[in-house]
């Protein structure tokens, strides 16, 4: 019997004497190991990323929305209509004990202009407790106050990406003016670096003025009604959801709602955000990795296919071994090790290319990606479990040739 040293030598051999049909043959291999370390490190990426933005914006947050619209037969989505007043927004910050603090939040886009620079960001009008619940402090200067609200002040904290668009890296725009339609406002605090939010805009692109000076530029005309959203803490995340649950409670209250009538409000967490948002994401991971999969099996039968090829080649050198002492089992033993071998080469080669394409979308997109360990190591035994399971066949094909009839082919 010959030595599995000599049996692994001998495959070696084999497939050094064919280089490229070899890689050719590992290429699907190749493929669906590189897209499913490719899509899974994304994939993982994502969720942390999505982890991050939960844990930035605050465990024990509540969005609460205006509800829907109904009329004519069309019926429209949350925040088509408003329907929670200011009222409303003060019952919660007073009659619940649970609420930590609430605070409106109004939405525009506008260009900001510099001294030297025009940018267009994202301007939002707010309360001093916005800054509280979102626990977003500011690295320079301060934040708005109660008595910028209540005087409509032409007061603005900014994010450090529009800052650095208005003003250049590096620079302190605290005490300097901006023009936000054609109005001038004097920046009094710059905030600290959020980042990507779940969607992947940037959070710190954007200016923050008081809700008052915000209706008063860009919204007017709602009244009694609170624009945009309501940010509301709660006491803790252990508190969220009987927080959530009071919230709704006193809305439905106060807007007269009977028992089977629905809510003309909408609440989201951002757990809940991030939750909608990691299912999407592992949804599409997990729909590119089975085509990965379907792919690491064309692979397969790529190596089974070539290997039954190379049994027909060398069904004489196959007759040959056998009359000089090789059993069925070393003849069976060299064509896994040359498949085994193949599919492994393929799976590291497919590793490697799967994290560089991954960091290469990561850097093109602004993505961010995750290699995890564990993964890498079971995508190398699937790959080697691949060579052995679809090399078993040609292998054993092999081993049961005749040998008088294997030394008689031509």
């Amino acid at each position: 019997m010959i030595s599995p040293r000599e049996t692994v030598r001998l495959a070696f051999r084999a497939l050094q004497r064919n280089t490229m049909r070899s890689f050719l043959t590992a290429l699907g291999i190749i493929i669906g190991v590189a897209a499913v370390i490719c899509m899974v490190s994304i994939g993982e990426g994502a969720k942390s990323r999505i982890q991050g933005m939960i844990e930035s914006a605050g465990t024990n947050v509540i969005m609460v929305f205006s509800g829907s619209s109904s009329a004519g037969g069309m019926r429209g989505g949350m925040g088509s209509q408003p329907t929670i007043t200011w009222e409303d927004l003060r019952a919660i910050q007073t009659e619940l004990p649970l609420v930590r603090a609430a605070a409106p939040q109004a939405r525009g886009g506008s260009e900001v202009v510099s001294e030297g620079a025009t940018w267009t960001t994202t301007i939002y009008g707010t309360t001093p407790d916005f800054f509280q619940i979102r626990n977003w402090p500011a690295v320079r200067g301060s934040l708005l106050t109660a008595s910028d609200q209540a005087g409509a002040a032409k007061n603005v904290v900014i994010g450090q990406t529009a800052a650095e668009k208005l003003f250049g890296a590096g620079v302190d725009p605290v005490g300097q003016s901006v023009r936000i339609r054609n109005a001038p406002f004097t920046i009094v605090g710059m905030l600290e670096r959020k980042g990507q939010a779940g969607m992947g805009q940037d959070q710190d692109d954007a200016v923050f003025m008081p809700l008052s000076a915000f209706q008063t530029r860009f919204q007017r005309g709602l009244g009694k009604f609170v624009p945009g959203q309501i940010y509301v803490s709660a006491m803790s995340s252990e508190a969220l959801e009987p927080t959530k649950a009071s919230i709704a409670q006193l809305l439905r209250e106060r807007h007269r709602l009977d028992p089977g009538e629905e809510d003309d409000f909408s609440m989201m967490t951002m757990a809940e955000m991030g939750g909608m948002l990691a299912s999407t994401t592992q949804t599409m991971t997990s729909l590119l990795a089975a085509i990965a999969f379907v792919s690491l099996m064309v692979g397969g039968i790529g190596v089974m296919n070539i290997m039954l090829v190379s049994v027909t080649e060398r069904t004489r050198e196959i007759g040959i071994r056998m009359a000089v002492g090789a059993q069925p089992l070393d003849i069976m033993a060299q064509f896994l090790i040359e498949a085994l071998t193949l599919a492994a080469i393929g799976g590291v080669i497919g590793i490697g290319l799967g994290i560089g394409i991954a960091d290469l979308l990561s850097g093109r997109f602004g993505w961010s990606m995750q290699v995890r360990t564990d993964i890498v190591l079971l995508a190398l035994l699937v790959s080697a479990a691949v060579g052995v399971v679809f090399g078993l066949y040609p292998a054993r094909k092999a081993s049961r040739l005749d040998p008088i009839e294997a030394l008689r082919y031509e």
